[in-house]
């Protein structure tokens, strides 16, 4: 069993890694935003109780979010391992699904965090949208510099800080984002192999 963190800002690629990792290794992809919405789209009992943390304005606490995590990864697809995409965000999050693995015999494997140069992404961004209005295409209303670097700000203030922390624990491992996709993929399959190897 392996349990990987893929951190890294928005237009690092970290879907198309966790797609890989997914078809490599048999681990499922847990994306805490996805599985909040699916248990409020099927009207699941949690999901109803975050739905109403959720219209009342406030954040879903840390310990709800560990709560669903710990469920979800009872499930069988979960049984080689999982991807933690999007979460932690923060110290006290890691600190929690340190302990919450713990009590079920698990642990994190690897952190792996896709360095990209921020600058890039951004003329990424806007040469795709340049390529899509050629096209006729329409692009989605938050397909544009300012909410991207909007977006990589709040990654830098909030995600930043868990990084430290996995370092301590010698954990983090970083890869350069900016390279090709199979060449990403293979350096993270080479730590993967590593870890289990040890």
């Amino acid at each position: 069993m392996i349990n990987i963190i893929l951190l890294g800002p928005p237009g690092a690629g970290k879907g198309t890694q966790a797609s890989k990792l997914e078809e490599t290794y048999g681990i499922k992809k847990l994306s805490t935003g996805d599985m909040l919405r699916a248990e409020i789209s099927e009207g699941t009992p949690f999901g109803k109780k975050v739905q109403s943390i959720m219209d009342s304005g406030e954040l879903v606490p840390d310990e709800t979010i560990i709560e669903m995590i710990a469920g979800r990864m009872e499930r069988d697809d979960c049984a080689k391992g999982v991807i933690f995409d999007g979460f932690p965000r923060t110290v006290p999050q890691a600190e929690a699904l340190d302990k919450m693995l713990r009590e079920k015999g698990q642990k994190i494997n690897a952190v792996v965090e896709l360095s990209v140069n921020e600058e890039e992404l951004v003329h990424r961004l806007n040469s795709r949208v340049q390529e899509m209005k050629a096209r006729g295409e329409d692009v989605r209303g938050d397909d544009n510099e300012d909410t991207l670097r909007n977006r990589l700000k709040v990654y830098r203030h909030q995600t930043a800080p868990i990084i430290p922390y996995y370092e301590m624990n010698e954990l983090l491992h970083k890869v350069d984002g900016m390279a090709g996709i199979n060449d990403v993929a293979n350096e993270i399959q080479q730590i993967l192999n590593q870890k289990l190897a040890a």
